[in-house]
């Protein structure tokens, strides 16, 4: 299935496809915060539909994943970085995802805290 997702002021837009079954919701200082439910997708799958020069970008920790959010809204609509396999993944806030149940999606708690 293919997914349209975007910021709240539309200014950072994007395509996904996959088939979106569950979302990971982890409890680390930054994801609790924001309240984000991932859903994580090889690359691939993911095609920015919006200008690189358009985002803002935050990374903490261990520096592996790259956060971007819209420097207008505040939105932060999905990250990219590298899986533990080192291949290339995007992180998408099903939140901003355009026709998605959150209720439908089966949520799996994450300990990003521990790591």
């Amino acid at each position: 299935m293919n997914y349209k997702g975007s910021c709240h002021c539309g200014k950072i837009s994007f395509e996904v496809e996959g088939s979106l079954e569950q979302a990971m919701e982890c409890n680390c200082s930054h994801c609790s915060r924001k309240g984000y439910l991932l859903w994580f997708v090889p690359r691939s799958q993911f095609k920015q539909l919006t200008s690189e020069a358009g985002l803002a970008t935050y990374t903490f920790n261990k520096h592996v994943i790259t956060h971007h959010f819209c420097p207008q809204c505040g939105c932060a609509p999905f990250a990219t970085g590298k899986d533990r396999s080192g291949a290339a993944t995007a992180a998408i806030n099903v939140r901003c995802l355009e026709g998605v149940e959150l209720s439908s999606l089966k949520k799996v708690p994450v300990d990003g805290r521990s790591l």
